[in-house]
Formats: structure tokens, sequence, C-alpha cells
């Protein structure tokens, strides 16, 4: 029981801390190449003077796509309560009415935004023609309204004007509140509702090719407007390096304490275990005693087999970790990733844990006197 005890212990401990190292390799490739291509670019000056106009371009897309690195760039803004409040399938009963928000963007945004259509496509610049009402609809916004193919050339109704759906996002790797909304044309959405308020941000979307995100911040400002630059606000990827190494340390902090409590945890159980066999053995350590035996050779029997018995179980708990962990990324399609040294200790560390635990038992077992062990 004691060497068990040590087996599970060790064997969580190298399980876990080896997933985390396998975890956080997944974790920072993903999430830094996405994180890394992404810019961010927001109106400033309406809110600094609310009667100016717009900041950016009517052709900020091909304005921003012009620069080197720039894959894919889109403006967007959420439209008012009044309009996302009264949207319904064409065809159904006028007087039921779903909120759903509504959102006005231009051609480039569902690329910047890295998005799969499930059906239909996006739209385009001709469609972004004021007159021509088209929408395309987020996977949820279209399951709220029943919508699910384009067959019969499905219509919402925005306010009693109706608009012919072209496409459903069916997944998006950037700005997940797409998948919920209403998508309208931006030169279409101010033809009929206005322009934007000024409490409103307009924001734009912009995806880069690895690397050239910090450059393409830069430029921007100066591409979409070289006489007012300073209108915009940019927002650029934090440093990929510094990033990935705070997201690991973080997940290994949090992995190294569960993994130090899987530690005590059978610590613990050792303990008692080895409590359990000072109790049913004091004959024996009595007859030791009155043979000649000292204190601190009874205590160094049990302190000797409690470290042969740790060692034992750390040897075991160590293959049956890696094993785990190899198991483990097999089956998520992962690179397994070991610390060699830490493979290598884990056996010391099971000797260090059953001998920890086997103080109280060996100093309760150095204290009993051997007249009253034989008397039991």
């Amino acid at each position: 029981m004691t060497a068990l005890g040590t087996l599970l212990a060790v064997g969580v401990f190298v399980a876990v801390v080896g997933l985390t190292a396998t975890a956080n390799g997944q974790i920072s490739q993903r999430f830094t190449e996405l994180v890394a291509t992404q810019v961010d670019v927001e109106d400033v000056r309406r809110a600094r003077d609310p009667v100016a106009d717009a900041a950016f371009p009517d052709d900020a897309d091909r304005r921003t796509q012009q620069i080197t690195g720039v894959r894919a760039a889109g403006l967007w803004w959420s439209l008012p309560d009044t309009v996302s409040s009264s949207i319904s399938a064409a065809g159904a009963d006028p007087t039921v009415v779903t909120t759903l928000p509504v959102v006005a963007a231009s051609p480039g945004l569902l690329d910047a935004a890295r998005s799969t259509m499930g059906t239909g496509r996006g739209f385009d610049a001709f469609q972004n023609t004021p007159g021509i009402h088209t929408v395309v609809l987020g996977k949820d916004a279209a399951s709220s309204l029943g919508i699910t193919s384009l067959d019969r050339l499905p219509a919402v109704m925005i306010g009693g004007i109706p608009f012919q759906v072209v496409g459903i996002v069916d997944d998006v790797a950037r700005l997940p509140q797409l998948l919920t909304s209403v998508i309208v044309p931006h030169r279409v959405a101010q033809a009929v509702w206005g322009k934007p308020d000024p409490s409103v941000p307009i924001r734009m979307l912009i995806d880069t090719a690895p690397g050239a995100a910090v450059v393409v911040a830069q430029q921007v400002p100066v591409a979409l407007r070289p006489d007012v630059p300073d209108a915009f606000k940019v927002t650029t990827p934090p440093n990929p390096t510094d990033l990935r190494e705070s997201v690991r340390g973080d997940l290994q902090s949090l992995f190294l304490l569960l993994a130090g409590l899987c530690l005590i945890i059978g610590a613990v159980g050792i303990t008692n275990t080895s409590l359990v066999a000072v109790l049913e053995r004091v004959h024996e350590i009595g007859l030791r005693r009155a043979l000649g035996a000292r204190p601190g050779h009874v205590a160094a029997q049990f302190l000797m087999e409690a470290g042969l018995l740790g060692t034992f179980g750390g040897i075991l708990g160590t293959s049956l970790g890696v094993i785990a962990v190899v198991l483990t990324s097999a089956a998520q399609s992962w690179t397994p990733l070991m610390d060699g040294r830490l493979v290598l200790a884990a056996p010391f560390i099971g000797s260090f844990v059953g001998m920890a635990a086997g103080l109280y038992p060996a100093w309760r077992a150095a204290k009993v006197q051997p007249v009253a062990a034989l008397r039991q």
C-alpha cells in the first residue's frame, strides 16, 4: 500500500507536468498565430469632436489592402437598438419580431474575420451599393429566424424593409459576435439608417501576414488619412514571445500547484499506511528493543523501508506518467513534450516523499517502550 501510494502520487505528478508542457506547446502555437496577425483600428476623432464626419474614407478597404502584408481588411460598427429590435423573417407573422444585433460591415470584414460560409456567399462591392438590399446572417441568427438554407431565396425584414439573404456564416476565427448578428453592407446601412451616431465606435479589423502586423500598424493611419493620421487609434498585437511565455508561466504555475497537491495527498496516504504498520508490529519493535536495539535503529529501519518502497513506487509511477502523456498526446494528435530532467528526478522524488511520509511513523516506532510492547 505504501508503494502504491507513492506510485499514484509520482505518476500523477509526472503526467500533470508532462501534459502541462504538451498543452502549453499547442496553446502557444494557436494563440500566437491568431493574435500576432491582427490589427485593430478605431476612429477616435468623433469622440473628440461629435460633429465631425467619420475619419475612415469611403475606400478604406482598398487603401488598407494596398499596404504590403495586409491579407484582408474591413470596417464595421453596430447599428442602434431601434434597428436590432425589429427583425423578422419575410413571410412570417409581421407582429412577431426578434431582437438580433445588426452590424454594418464593409465587404472585406468577413475575410478579415476569417469566416467560413456554411451556405451562400459574402457580399461584394456590387451588393454594397445603396438600393441593393442584401444581408449575411450568422449561423445563430439564422437559426433564430428559422432560416437553414437559401434554396427558397429567404429574406428578412429589418424595420419593415426587406433584405435578401445571400449567405450564412458557419464559423469565424475573430469577432465571434458575428455569428449572432445580421450583417448589412455598410453603404446600404448608411443609405437606409443614416450615418452612425458619434457614440458608436467605427472600427476596422485587419488580417496581416505573419510578422507584418507591427509595420502595418505604423502605416495604416497614414494610408487611410494622410491629412489627419492622429484620427485613429491603432491596436497592435502584443509581442508573441512575451505573450507565449506569460501564458505558459501561468499554466505552469497552476498545474505545478495541482501536481504538488497530488504529492501531498500521496504522502498523507503513505503516512497513514506506515503508521498502521507500526501499530501492527509493536511486538516486533519491543522484541528488538529488548535485544539491545536503540530507538535510532528502529527509526532507521522504518525510514529505510519507507524510502525503498517510495523509490519503487516512484520508478513505476514515472513509467506510468510518461505512458499517460504519450497516449494522451497521441489521442489528441499533439506532439508530446517531456523534460528529461523531470523523468530522471521523479524516482528520487518518490524516495523523498516516502521518507518524508515515514518520519512520523518512524518516530512513533522509536518511542515504543520494550516492556509495554511485550505486555500487549
